[in-house]
């Protein structure tokens, strides 16, 4: 190994800057704009002064009559980050030219590698010439070609080159990408920065499947450039075939827009535009789009759908970090009837409840702040906007506060909530031999404030005793048309106040045992909570804590309803045991088992209210049904949890919710069932059993086939199916879907949908309608 005079110096840096100007090949392969093609100028090697040059080869000759320096076998060179293998190479002193030959490896800083049989440069590399050219990028993409020419000092030309992307060759050369792309030629401007791609022809499976005369891509150096990008397909029943070309406007570096006109053939013509605008701490999204159907009598008769003939929607989108700890956002949408981002499947405004909201939140150590107002928009086919109308138009205040330092040797905290909520019509509904009255016509305010404090004792022993109090007190506007035929009482007043105070001792005892192969930590756990009875229950709207469930979750909760409208009120106490095991081998156990009791005053999970939060929940009894959830996973992938609620007299099963799952290597499923128990108080008059189950299986290297399916047990029904097909090996992405829903209610207006997608590694995606299965993430 030597350092060698000037002029070996000089040509040495001539073969490292001569490969480095070869490696600008990549950007004419890259045809995609993302395929990591290098800039030209950016493939200058940047050398530092002070960088030392290593030569090692089996031999070095300066001949004097030819003026050639050669390096002969095993030619490596190390120089400013820059490494370079060849058989043989030569210098020719007198023309300027580089030429080197034979499995010759060039490897830049970048990790880009280049491959050829022979190079020859110019030593001002304004023009050069490479045989046999292969490269591979860091993004693991792959090209090769015939020949490659660097000609006027700013154009690279390819002959006859391949392109493709090829993750899993990393691991297993012996894979073979499902892609490529040929042409006869590849055209790298430096100055225009485009590469235009002659004679192309798009290959799947060895097969040609797309032909191109001329394709001009901008390279790697443009970030963003304007022009179509890949087709959007769909297909639905009532729409009809969908083909959709939208196409790229770069407005600015943080502006740009997306066009994208559809022809759907049972339909006609929709349009949709986005615009995006970042800003330094946030961005805002615009959406539109619009419709004139052509067919509107394919929908059912008298839905809004079938109606409708103009349609269209107005989206608007924000984020906004204002500093570390605070945010503000908002998504709204509006839209010409009450189901058109639905029927039409718009990507992200295609919910079945489409909550619009704007926020303003803040997250401190000690403190958080959330304030919102939502609006939601119910996408179904009534033309009259009923079940819209019912819905509360909301906005709402949540505040938390935990004293830094203890109090009296505990922790401090406040809790303050302000909800207000309007309502254009009153959501009532008959069943049975009662009315239910889930929102009132008008508008109602509650401000909640509780402050609570609580503090942890061990006493010798083990036994962790910890004490707390709290006092709560809550004002409300009451300016809601009163429920004529509710059979309870009901507040008249404009406006009513209520209090409540809370002692408890909650009492815990872990009990550890431990074998040769595994550990079990017994708790028992047992709560008092002393209060009076809840003032004015079921005398006041209940917006915010109708949907209650009592299960193991719940158990230890000082106050069980899901809300701040209702209180838990009276002397209650809760027992009962938790469990969790774990095993040497990987096995592990878990469980909650107990029961809670009314002990005195006034049992409000008995006192009936507008929509009968409490009843049938198990807790009306001065003894509450028994509760537990258990579950176990195996290091085989096999798990089971179970959540169930049984009657206190006969444990008769009233609730459950189970699911089984395994987790293999080839084959993933999930089986859940579902039973609630006929609750004619609370609204159900008959029992509901529910199946759902999901399973994937890889049958083959990147092939997977996958489905899922519920059934309804008392309907004997099958609700929602669907199945699907996919392929996936990084490079190429394909699926297929068919998805079936039977819905009784008229709110969806396509009961089938058939999707497929298919997406190339630095090409793009093509999409078909929806390629997701409920049940799937």
């Amino acid at each position: 190994m030597a350092a060698g005079d000037r002029k070996l110096t000089r040509w040495l840096k001539i073969a490292l800057l001569a490969g480095a100007a070869c490696c600008t090949i990549v950007s004419a392969g890259a045809l995609p704009a993302r395929a990591q093609a290098p800039d030209l100028d950016a493939m200058e090697p940047n050398i530092p002064q002070d960088a030392r040059l290593m030569l090692a080869a089996n031999e070095l000759v300066y001949n004097r009559d030819t003026n050639k320096v050669i390096a002969r076998g095993a030619v490596q060179i190390n120089y400013g980050g820059y490494q370079l293998v060849a058989r043989q190479v030569e210098y020719n002193q007198e023309t300027g030219r580089l030429t080197a030959f034979g499995d010759i490896e060039l490897v830049e800083p970048s990790g880009n590698r280049l491959y050829g049989d022979e190079m020859d440069l110019s030593d001002d590399f304004a023009n050069g010439f490479v045989n046999a050219l292969r490269i591979e990028t860091t993004d693991l993409t792959k090209l090769a070609a015939e020949s490659g020419e660097r000609v006027n000092g700013e154009e690279m030309i390819l002959n006859n080159a391949v392109y493709t992307a090829c993750t899993p060759c990393a691991t297993d050369p012996t894979h073979r990408s499902l892609w490529q792309i040929k042409a006869e030629r590849v055209v790298q401007n430096g100055r225009t920065h485009t590469v235009r791609l002659e004679r192309a022809r798009f290959e799947m499976f060895g097969k040609p499947i797309a032909y191109l005369p001329v394709l001009s891509l901008p390279d790697h150096t443009v970030k963003r450039k304007s022009g179509f990008l890949f087709p959007r397909f769909n297909y639905a029943q009532k729409l009809g075939l969908g083909v959709g070309t939208p196409y790229y406007f770069a407005i600015a570096p943080d502006m740009d827009a997306t066009v994208t006109p559809t022809g759907l053939t049972r339909q006609g013509f929709m349009l949709e535009a986005e615009f995006r605008k970042r800003f330094h701490n946030g961005e805002v999204t615009l959406r539109a789009a619009g419709i004139n159907q052509n067919n509107p009598d394919s929908f059912s008769a008298g839905t809004s759908d079938q109606l409708e003939e103009f349609r269209g929607m107005v989206a608007s989108e924000g984020r906004f970090q204002i500093n570390p700890r605070w945010a503000f956002g908002w998504d709204v949408m509006l839209q010409s009837d009450n189901n058109f981002s639905r029927t039409y499947d718009l990507d992200r405004l295609d919910d079945r409840i489409q909550a619009n909201q704007v926020y303003l939140s803040g997250l401190g150590r000690r403190n958080s702040f959330d304030l919102r107002a939502f609006y939601f928009d119910v996408q179904d086919a009534d033309p009259g906007d009923q079940l819209e109308r019912q819905q509360a138009i909301a906005q709402t205040l949540d505040y938390q506060y935990i004293a830094p330092q203890p109090v009296f040797g505990g922790e401090l905290s406040v809790t303050t909530n302000l909800t207000n909520v309007e309502r254009d019509l009153a959501d009532t509904y008959f069943l049975g031999v009662t009315d239910r009255f889930p929102g009132l016509e008008g508008g109602t305010t509650r401000l909640t404030s509780e402050i609570e404090w609580k503090r942890q004792f061990i006493v010798p022993g083990g036994l962790v005793l910890t004490p707390m109090l709290a006092a709560r007190g809550d004002v409300h506007r009451l300016q809601m048309a009163a429920p004529t035929s509710y059979t309870g009482i009901y507040e008249t007043d404009d406006s009513a106040t209520r209090a409540m105070l809370t002692a408890g001792l909650e009492a815990r005892y872990p009990i550890l045992a431990t074998t040769a192969n595994s550990t079990h930590l017994f708790e028992p756990i047992a709560q008092i909570y002393a209060r009076p009875d809840e003032q004015l229950a079921g005398r006041l709207p209940n917006e915010d804590a109708q949907s209650f469930v009592f299960d193991a979750t719940s158990l230890f909760e000082r106050d069980k309803f899901s809300g701040f409208d209702r209180i838990e009120g009276g002397t209650r106490a809760n027992l009962g045991l938790r469990y969790t095991g774990t095993f040497d081998n990987g096995a592990q156990l878990h469980g909650i088992f107990g029961q809670s009791f009314h002990l005195g005053g006034l049992n409000s999970f008995a006192t009936a209210d507008l929509v009968h939060a409490g009843a049938n929940s198990g807790l009306e009894n001065d003894a509450s049904d028994y509760v537990g959830l258990a579950g176990f996973g195996l290091p085989n992938g096999l798990s089971l949890t179970s959540s169930m609620r049984l009657d206190k007299d006969d444990l008769a099963l009233r609730r459950t919710d189970t699911s089984l799952r395994f987790d293999g290597a080839h084959f993933e499923s999930q089986l859940t069932y579902t039973r609630i128990a006929r609750q004619l108080d609370y609204g159900f008059d008959r029992a509901q059993d529910e199946i759902q189950t999901a399973a994937a299986f890889k049958f083959r290297d990147y092939w997977s086939v996958f489905g899922a399916l519920t059934y309804d047990i008392n309907q004997d029904i099958v609700s929602r199916s669907g199945i699907g097909l996919s392929y996936d090996d990084r490079d190429t992405i394909f699926s297929i879907v068919y998805e079936e829903t039977r819905d009784k209610s008229g709110s969806v207006a396509n009961d089938w949908s058939i999707g497929a997608r298919l997406v190339f590694r630095t090409l793009g995606d093509i999409k078909v309608g929806d390629t997701t299965i409920e049940g799937f993430d």
